[in-house]
């Protein structure tokens, strides 16, 4: 401890502020009740000169007016190093495994973004053995994927999947980050790693639904701190999967609101593109490592107009789709094959092949897009017959790019399918002459 900071004057909601008398702290400084130093304050500003104003970062009742607060000299600090390996812990860096506090060195999570030193990684696709993302939207090492989609559309069994089918790689660590999610899907993947032997590679941090706007808010930035030891001490690949990145922006304007700041007109806080920025500008690849970021996007309503959704979006090289109609059709995943898109479909990323069948595919699905109107009003059989064959193609498309998943096994029955890259391109070419 450094000493007493002074002592707790008003309480609102998770915000208190303390009068000071001593030293005034430094800002991200944890503060700590006397008594009790398990309950941590986080300095985030100053009325005036004499008074600190505190965030309740847990939420702890035992804050009350009189409290004597004193001062830690240190931010929020996260574990590095391989006993995290295998751990589920929260925003602070403490265990909610059940298991011991991991020891040893400890790291401030607030981190300056990477400086742009001008280096450029070979573009580098990791086969994830799902057709529909390394055919639309291929997995490039250390760029950022978007899985959007509304509640109930299969945004977390993909997300798990990709953990499964990449993770199992000996050269690559996971770290999944769960930021207001249900208690149930965190203990459902850790059971699932832990059956398929992927745990001892993987660290989960959560920032669970019921938690405080705090801790979820923090999470994220917690996992990047974990990360990056990862990348540029150990020189390792990281694969670093977030359900869901809108919890992140919700739990920050959550905050704003607490603390009383003015929100924008479109109802976020004003910081919303510098707090999702932030974050973004840490998942990144350097010379010693690279950071790949595969992300779940919530969509509320379905609006993919949503303010926070587009700010999402437009940090993202690729983002795939998930459509509540194709999910009641029965198909899985449930992807929009023609919102799909994805800025690395290009010849130099995934070779003159493979970009010249998606673009043939794209076209197809585009057209069928529109034939359905035509078909729902004259009936297929008034269709020219290039048009009901691009129409009978896209259908076949549509069950092709269905899959089972490994992770669903023991909810549908189902063997989990995996397709090599060159499986899936041989199966486009061959709809595409039939």
């Amino acid at each position: 401890m450094s000493g007493v900071a002074g002592q707790v004057t008003s309480i609102r909601g998770l915000v208190c502020e303390v009068t000071l008398v001593g030293t005034r702290p430094e800002p991200k400084e944890l503060l700590t009740l006397a008594d009790d130093p398990s309950v941590v304050l986080e300095v985030i500003d100053y009325p005036n000169a004499f008074t600190a104003r505190c965030l309740n970062i847990k939420g702890s009742p035992k804050v009350r007016r009189g409290s004597s607060v004193v001062q830690t000299g240190t931010t929020i600090t996260v574990p590095q190093g391989r006993a995290v390996l295998g751990r589920i812990l929260n925003a602070l860096g403490e265990p909610v495994d059940g298991g011991q506090a991991v020891g040893g060195e400890r790291k401030s999570i607030y981190q300056p973004s990477p400086p742009s030193d001008g280096f450029v990684a070979k573009p580098e696709v990791l086969e994830t053995g799902i057709k529909v993302i390394d055919f639309f939207a291929p997995f490039v090492k250390g760029r950022k994927i978007g899985i959007i989609g509304g509640a109930g559309v299969g945004k977390t069994v993909l997300t798990m999947e990709l953990i499964h089918n990449i993770a199992k790689d000996d050269t690559k660590l996971a770290m999944f980050v769960g930021i207001g999610e249900r208690i149930r899907e965190g203990h459902e993947l850790y059971e699932t790693l832990k059956e398929r032997g992927i745990l001892e590679r993987t660290t989960m941090l959560m920032g669970q639904m019921h938690e405080t706007s705090a801790m979820r808010a923090l999470v994220g930035i917690s996992a990047a701190a974990v990360a990056e030891y990862f990348r540029d001490q150990e020189k390792r690949d990281v694969l670093f999967f977030v359900d869901n990145i809108y919890r992140f922006i919700q739990a920050s304007n959550e905050l704003a609101t607490t603390i009383g700041t003015m929100p924008s007109e479109g109802g976020y806080q004003a910081t919303m593109f510098s707090d999702l920025r932030r974050l973004q500008d840490r998942l990144s690849s350097n010379q010693n490592g690279s950071i790949t970021s595969v992300q779940a996007i919530y969509i509320p309503a379905d609006d993919l107009s949503d303010p926070a959704v587009q700010e999402i979006a437009q940090q993202l090289d690729s983002t795939v789709v998930l459509s509540r109609s194709v999910a009641e059709s029965g198909i899985r995943p449930a992807v929009d094959l023609i919102r799909t898109a994805s800025s690395l479909l290009s010849p130099e990323i995934v070779g003159d092949r493979h970009y010249v069948l998606a673009t043939q595919t794209q076209a197809i699905m585009q057209k069928y897009d529109s034939l359905k109107n035509i078909i729902a009003i004259i009936g297929k059989s008034e269709l020219s017959p290039d048009e009901r064959r691009d129409y009978e193609r896209a259908q076949k498309f549509i069950q092709y790019f269905s899959q089972s998943f490994h992770v669903a096994e023991d909810l549908n029955g189902q063997t989990g399918e995996y397709f090599s890259l060159e499986q899936t391109l041989q199966g486009v070419e061959e709809i595409l002459l039939s």
